[in-house]
């Protein structure tokens, strides 16, 4: 029922072409096509299987844009897969996520009223719904999480900038085991800090440090400080949930990135798309697991997905 809440969501708000399928996509994952040392039992080819080094995606937005040319709002749904090290209640090697990207964007003002919409048109079309599903998680697994959930649906969620994100837990009378400071990654107990100093609110943190933040976001060319036009959505109990920005659609200033992070020949399709002529846009990702655990109350991402794969465990 979530899935078709979100199908629901994007066919009367992203009109356009939904991407069934994930593509294996070269230089840009973490998972190489190679295997692991077999037994003499079995035959493994000498030869990669595409005659180039391919990877898993760690995810479609690149196919995205080059689909958001055509049809100006696309979305995908499906699997991705990650080699984080970690075995942490919130991340697992491959998970589902939810992507859009929409052409003609211009502010990051609509892409998270995009991204709002979606989390709460979604939740309630599960609630009524499934409401003994629903009534079932939050009586027995995670008591309070209804009240919680309804203060999240009624509230409009809060934006603070990350600079703004780094002067609170500065000044918070927490001890982290990361000390916040501007430049750096925001760590999960940072991310669940912010979320209750907002009082327990979904909060979206906007502008990012440009060193923090993949080659395709939208530079604000704002000075020293020199950030990126990034959001995250962070709420109660998870932390980041959606991750998204405004895409670089300015040629030189794509190409200088690229550029500096010696990624021109790899990317060189890429920037093709803005030398021959490209519309600001922008874009999103949702991990589908982090979501079913905020809107349940389920505390382990390894309990909302049937065969959870992880650093060291991949048994189904």
């Amino acid at each position: 029922m979530t899935v078709r809440g979100l199908e629901n969501f994007f066919k009367l708000n992203v009109h356009g072409h939904r991407l069934l399928h994930r593509l294996l996509q070269s230089n840009s994952g973490n998972f190489k096509d190679t295997l692991p040392k077999p037994s003499s039992k079995i035959k493994v080819p000498e030869e990669n299987f595409f005659n180039i080094p391919v990877f898993l995606t760690v995810s479609g937005q690149l196919h995205l844009e080059v689909m958001s040319g055509a049809f100006t709002q696309v979305f995908t749904f499906g699997p991705t897969f990650r080699a984080e090290n970690s075995q942490s209640r919130r991340h697992l090697a491959e998970f589902y996520m939810v992507e859009a990207e929409i052409s003609f964007l211009e502010s990051l003002q609509d892409l998270m009223q995009v991204m709002e919409s979606l989390f709460k048109t979604t939740a309630m079309t599960v609630l009524s719904n499934c409401p003994k599903d629903v009534e079932l998680c939050h009586k027995f697994l995670a008591p309070g999480q209804k009240d919680r959930l309804e203060h999240m649906l009624k509230n409009n969620f809060l934006i603070i900038s990350y600079t703004e994100a780094v002067e609170i837990l500065k000044q918070a009378s927490q001890n982290f085991t990361f000390t916040p400071e501007w430049g750096a990654d925001l760590h999960t107990e940072h991310e669940k800090y912010l979320v209750k100093h907002c009082g327990d609110i979904p909060v979206f943190v906007i502008n990012y440090p440009l060193v923090l933040k993949p080659f395709y976001m939208r530079d604000n060319e704002d000075g020293p400080q020199h950030t990126v036009a990034a959001v995250d959505l962070l709420v109660p109990g998870v932390g980041e949930l959606f991750g998204g920005s405004l895409r670089e659609e300015r040629y030189h200033l794509l190409e200088q990135q690229l550029a500096r992070l010696g990624l021109t020949e790899a990317y060189q399709w890429y920037l093709d798309l803005r030398r021959f002529g490209s519309v600001p846009h922008g874009g999103f990702g949702m991990g589908f697991e982090r979501y079913l655990q905020c809107i349940l109350g389920i505390d382990n991402i390894k309990d909302v997905i049937p065969f959870p794969r992880f650093t060291h465990s991949c048994l189904l």
